[in-house]
């Protein structure tokens, strides 16, 4: 039997094999350090535990819309008002089986084939995947460490020809917890409207941001961006909720309707449970959510520091998430690696440390740290990524 050519076409994780390997030693008794969680460690607020456990006990188990539930709705729609001034209605709602299903919905909607989406680089993994499987075509645009990974207005023109329909903007970002400002977000709407691409905006990590500068959203910015932006989040990230799978895009009402329509005919609707649990994420208590917050500015300033004691190791200082995305190609070559993913193996070979390679987000110099893991950990993974690093450069 032949695979369809759409699944034929995918590009197999570069992650798999590292994390396989990690988990098999751990089973065989070493003490592996992972840093490749995409999580958060902490477990969800117990406000939302009580919601989710009481909405089963009152019955809502049922089907609900493949849109989500009214009420949910109307907590993200008021959420978006507060936070970021923005008007929606429940029309241009959909609640999804995560972000992650929000964005592949959108690209089975809005991509016919050849179409191209514009991704700047380092992307997460599942950006170009999604796109190739809409039958669309993943334009990638490298980003340097010089522009702190972000994507500038003229890479965008240069970028652009007749087949291109949307951009993606992810801020802050995975991997590299990198933000947009305001000023460059306003640099590339202007190139968007004058080319009419639509605008996908990644706003996942939105909540977990450590300096004093606020998230900006693409379309609060303007109507005529309002317009064109379609916007991705949920309650993963913000509220530890990443097992619950809820996510939802906000945008223009006719592609909100049809991503409903084909949600219907393959997700059916999100958990009913889910949902109820998300809406208690949006309508309760914040404090938990803040001493999350609280925890990883901590180790991202900790964690930053020790990484750029490493010989031959590079890292801009991010903004938000809780990744790092170091560029440690200087100290793969002087340790006589002939990549940066032998040095990633051989490192959790010898050091029982776990890294993601950068290859795997379009930056093979590049290797991706979680720090959503415990501060001991996260010392003693850098002590040993140091305790590497020297011996094979001496």
């Amino acid at each position: 039997m032949e695979l369809a050519q759409r699944v034929q076409a995918l590009t197999p994780s570069s992650t798999l094999a590292i994390t396989a390997k990690a988990k098999a030693l751990k089973a065989e008794g070493h003490d592996v350090i992972g840093l490749g969680a995409g999580e958060p460690d902490f477990n969800t607020p117990s406000h939302i535990l009580e919601a989710a456990k009481r909405s089963m006990d009152e019955g809502h188990t049922k089907y609900t819309p493949a849109g989500g539930i009214p009420p949910l709705k109307d907590a993200i729609i008021q959420k978006m008002k507060k936070d970021q001034d923005l008007t929606y209605a429940q029309s241009q709602v959909i609640v999804t089986t995560g972000a992650k299903h929000a964005l592949f919905t959108l690209f089975q909607v809005l991509l016919n084939k050849g179409d191209e989406v514009i991704v700047p680089a380092p992307y997460w993994v599942s950006y170009p995947e999604q796109i190739k499987l809409a039958e669309g075509v993943p334009v990638v645009i490298e980003t340097s460490e010089k522009q702190q990974f972000k994507l500038t207005p003229e890479q965008l023109e240069e970028s652009i020809t007749e087949k291109t329909k949307a951009v993606i903007i992810n801020s802050p970002s995975n991997p590299t917890g990198m933000m947009y400002t305001e000023e460059e977000l306003k640099a590339l709407g202007e190139v968007c409207l004058k080319n009419n691409i639509l605008i996908v905006s990644d706003e996942i990590y939105e909540k977990l941001i450590y300096t004093k500068t606020p998230h900006v959203s693409m379309a609060q910015l303007s109507e005529d961006l309002y317009k064109q932006t379609v916007i991705i989040n949920g309650v993963s990230k913000s509220h530890s909720m990443t097992g619950w799978r809820i996510g939802y895009a906000l945008g223009n009402a006719e592609i909100i309707k049809a991503m409903s329509n084909l949600a219907s005919h393959s997700t059916s609707n999100p958990t009913s449970v889910a949902q109820y649990a998300a809406l208690a994420a949006y309508t309760g208590s914040d404090e938990k959510v803040e001493e999350m917050k609280d925890a990883f500015s901590e180790r991202l300033e900790k964690l930053h520091q020790w990484l750029v004691d490493i010989p031959g190791v590079h890292c801009e200082k991010p903004e938000g998430a809780f990744y790092l995305f170091p560029n440690v190609k200087e100290a793969a070559d002087n340790c006589g690696f002939n990549s940066v993913d032998d040095w990633v193996t051989a490192l959790l070979d010898e050091e029982k440390v776990a890294l993601v390679p950068g290859s795997g987000f379009g930056s093979p110099e590049n290797v991706r740290l979680s720090y959503a893991t415990s501060l001991e950990q996260l010392e003693e993974a850098a002590a040993r990524i140091k305790k590497f690093v020297e011996k094979h450069q001496s």
